[in-house]
């Protein structure tokens, strides 16, 4: 059998590989071991990271955003009206901005 060691990284968009920071991280330690690829090792880890430091970027903004995508569904699905999607908002305007 060939392959799939490493979930198949070397076919992983950036999007998929948000759900494979343990797979990157046995990467980069099997690199390192090599003794002869520290350059890719230290590649895969800055990867890593700033994969790690989008997310929680992201994460931040989603948590602001969350009440108010949650008011315009609920109006749009009749739930409730205009007035909770104001009140949502004006939360939401009163966190500082990440």
């Amino acid at each position: 059998m060939s392959g799939g060691s490493y979930d198949y990284l070397c076919f992983k968009d950036a999007g998929e590989l948000a759900q494979h920071e343990e797979t990157l991280q046995r990467m980069a330690d099997r690199l390192a071991r090599l003794g002869y690829a520290d350059d890719a090792a230290k590649e895969t880890m800055e990867v890593l990271l700033e994969m790690r430091q989008a997310l929680n970027r992201l994460q931040t903004r989603i948590s602001r955003l969350s009440g108010v995508w949650k008011a315009v569904e609920w109006w749009d699905s009749c739930d409730s009206g205009e007035d909770g999607l104001r009140e949502a908002l004006s939360r939401y305007r009163k966190e500082p901005t990440p």
